[in-house]
């Protein structure tokens, strides 16, 4: 296993990480994710820590805190051997005090993840969205001081647009508050807006990019091509709306090319796949989720070699997309791609 710094600090990270999102299995949206139980926990935890990977992200709302619960099982007795990273913001509940980033909220999310999770400290905690009724500096105030308490040892955000990132960052800095180190983003061969803004941004201020749906919510893992009906066992049927957005043409230009590579390398689209966000700039993790012990380690395949420049610029051609002002002007135009060159 490779192991990177997250952004500008001190924090090695697996470059894969496991993403506990099919643990717990509560209510139709993560049901449809998958229902590993504590037992099945175990035996894929073992198998990550077996490759070296070392890191396990999770969130409150993720099957109504049973995944932190189930992950929390299946770590017990090896805490010192693993990285937990959990998030919140988004509502858990209808009350006052069941959304968003003010200090309450935090101080009380940051508890119960910690009961559910049977730990006393988390290594990474994220901010599942910007949470524009609460000011900045009382988020990264509450931050901090959960910092300071031991109870979190590094603050991240996650779905944040660049402005948000940036007034966050600012904020800890005129306050000589924690800063975030990680943002955990939507990045794939099929979704490649995270390169237009947050990417520089990323690069700039030393936040490492934590790679969430690296498979284009499902769509490659090497079983949806051209005249081809969804398969059966889909979670797309139950959770396509709820995803990134996808251009069908664009996705099947993308697998074509996966395939021939797969013919050439004699590795699966999806290890393609992750293999080609691994040796993106400020990518630090790409989180991968398994149901069965089958996808773990076919996940697991992606690390260990590299696609050659060829091949790479084919995937990128495959899946590039004209960003939208005012950013195309810097991928197109050489005279503005002087003064700013894109980050990729």
């Amino acid at each position: 296993m490779e192991y990177r710094r997250l952004g500008a600090s001190g924090l090695l990270v697996p470059a894969l990480s496991f993403g506990a999102g099919t643990f717990g299995g509560r209510g139709e949206f993560f049901g449809a994710w998958g229902d590993t139980d504590a037992e099945q926990a175990r035996r894929l935890v073992d198998i990550s820590l077996d490759a070296g990977v070392t890191m396990f992200d999770t969130a409150d709302v993720y099957s109504d805190g049973a995944s932190e619960e189930v992950l929390g099982a299946a770590v017990k007795g090896r805490r010192d051997q693993v990285l937990l990273s959990t998030k919140a913001t988004l509502p858990t509940g209808p009350g006052p005090l069941d959304a968003g980033s003010g200090r309450a909220r935090l101080i009380g999310a940051v508890e119960a993840s910690l009961r559910r999770l049977g730990t006393d400290y988390i290594d990474l905690f994220q901010l599942h969205a910007f949470d524009a009724g609460t000011p900045v500096e009382e988020v990264v105030a509450a931050l901090d001081d959960l910092v300071r308490a031991g109870k979190i040892r590094y603050v991240g955000a996650s779905n944040f647009a660049g402005w948000q990132l940036m007034k966050s960052l600012a904020a800890a800095d005129r306050n000589a508050l924690t800063r975030y180190v990680a943002h955990q983003v939507y990045y794939s061969l099929v979704g490649r807006d995270y390169e237009w803004e947050l990417m520089p941004l990323g690069r700039d201020q030393g936040v490492g990019a934590v790679v969430w749906s690296p498979l284009g919510w499902g769509r490659l893992t090497g079983k949806i091509r051209r005249d081809r009906p969804l398969p059966e066992g889909s979670r797309l049927h139950r959770t396509a709306e709820a995803g990134p957005p996808v251009d069908d043409e664009k996705l099947y230009d993308v697998v074509d090319v996966l395939d021939e590579l797969a013919a050439e390398t004699g590795k699966t689209v999806p290890q393609i796949a992750l293999n080609w966000l691994l040796r993106r700039p400020t990518v630090a993790t790409v989180i991968v989720g398994a149901r069965n012990e089958e996808q773990l380690r076919q996940n697991l395949g992606a690390i260990g070699w590299q696609l050659d420049a060829d091949q790479i610029a084919r995937l990128d051609k495959a899946g590039a997309t004209t960003p939208p002002y005012p950013y195309y002007p810097y991928y197109r135009l050489p005279d503005f791609t002087r003064l700013n060159p894109p980050a990729v």
